[in-house]
């Protein structure tokens, strides 16, 4: 049986993620699928507005078999960090196929530049001002900006081939942009739904009613409250992930003169800093996460069905890592920060889920039920 990895964020659940889920059974019939999720803050910095126990319960529903956490330590970092911890996941959990939406499709240019990167001769100046992806286009003598669910392909790509995993790499036809948020199509991006809802906008065509209903609203001035008061009474954040010598300084002025975050990262980017770098540097100014290892040294298990269920109980020794949680480590410290901050700004009581620790079952009979 083929163990098929998902590696998501929900945020929120869509009508393209429900498709990703259904190709990934008709590529793969009586296949397991294990989906590896991003919990209450995104790759790219943002504050999720779908919070973890909603997007375990819809994937149940939805048809993943098993669900397991990537970290907050990892889930906001660049897409090589977040690609190498999803992967080391995955492949703990003996993962045969990953499946990944892409601009191309091309899995043999994707596997190419992977290669191409990890080559001893191949180096990144990352001196020059610019971008990262601008870096890696001239770099493989791109003409055009590498497309981000491509850019963050070749990421996964490069992990199996550096952790020497036995994962094959698949990758689909993504049916919309990223970058398109003005599209009325049936399946838009996450970044299209989160931009007509800002403009109350009706986003119930794009996503299961199951998702919509459990949507969370974000604070954002208190989380510029926050922000704000963090950066200014720490005398050095240069020990922050993301932050650099130079840009603290700017921080701490630029934050003095802006009245949100939006206007802050506007006054902070540059063609080095992009839009994206800068927010997830502001989470980790919030979650105080320092430039430090943070090994992976278990998997938390967070819900699966029957099969998931079984699955865990009949192979769970010849997992790479433990599915108990460690409880003094540095990845539970900022995994629970990471839910009482979300608390805060969604005034919710989301962290309970954390707390009490306790996957959620979802049987066979319950889904039945619930899809009535």
């Amino acid at each position: 049986m083929e163990k098929i990895g998902i590696i998501c964020e929900y945020n929120p659940f869509h009508n393209g993620h429900m498709y990703h889920i259904q190709k990934c059974k008709e590529l793969y019939p009586n296949s397991l699928i294990i989906l590896c999720i991003n919990g209450y803050f995104t790759q790219r910095g943002g504050v999720s507005i779908l919070g973890k126990e909603a997007k375990v319960k819809i994937a149940l529903q939805y048809g993943v078999d098993l669900v397991v956490e990537l970290p907050v330590f990892y889930g906001t970092q660049s897409a090589d960090f977040f690609a190498e911890a999803s992967i080391k996941i995955l492949n703990a959990l003996r993962v045969t196929h990953i499946v990944f939406g892409s601009e191309t499709t091309d899995i043999q240019k994707l596997t190419a530049y992977a290669t191409k990167q990890l080559q001893q001769d191949f180096k990144l100046d990352k001196e020059k001002k610019v971008s990262y992806p601008t870096l890696l286009a001239n770099a493989l003598e791109e003409t055009d900006i590498i497309p981000p669910n491509d850019l963050l392909g070749i990421s996964y790509i490069k992990a199996i081939q550096k952790q020497k995993a036995n994962i094959i790499p698949i990758a689909i036809q993504r049916t919309n942009s990223f970058h398109d948020t003005t599209s009325i199509d049936a399946v838009i991006s996450a970044s299209n739904i989160q931009a007509k809802r800002k403009k109350n906008m009706d986003i119930t065509p794009y996503l299961p009613t199951e998702s919509y209903e459990l949507l969370n609203t974000i604070d954002e001035t208190l989380l510029f409250s926050l922000l704000s008061y963090h950066v200014l009474i720490e005398k050095d954040l240069n020990d922050i992930i993301d932050v650099t010598e130079g840009l603290d300084f700017k921080l701490k002025k630029c934050i003095q003169n802006t009245k949100s975050l939006e206007e802050l990262i506007t006054a902070l980017k540059s063609k080095r800093y992009t839009y994206n770098r800068l927010q997830r540097m502001l989470i980790h100014i919030l979650l105080n996460m320092k430039k430090e290892p943070v090994p992976i040294t278990y998997i938390h298990i967070l819900g699966f069905n029957d099969l998931g269920k079984k699955y865990l109980r009949t192979h769970k020794k010849e997992f790479l890592l433990p599915t108990k949680i460690d409880f003094q480590s540095k990845l539970y410290h900022y995994e629970m920060l990471s839910a009482y901050l979300y608390d805060m700004l969604t005034h919710t009581n989301s962290s309970l889920f954390d707390k009490q620790n306790k996957p959620i079952y979802m049987c066979t009979k319950d889904k039945e039920s619930n899809q009535k």
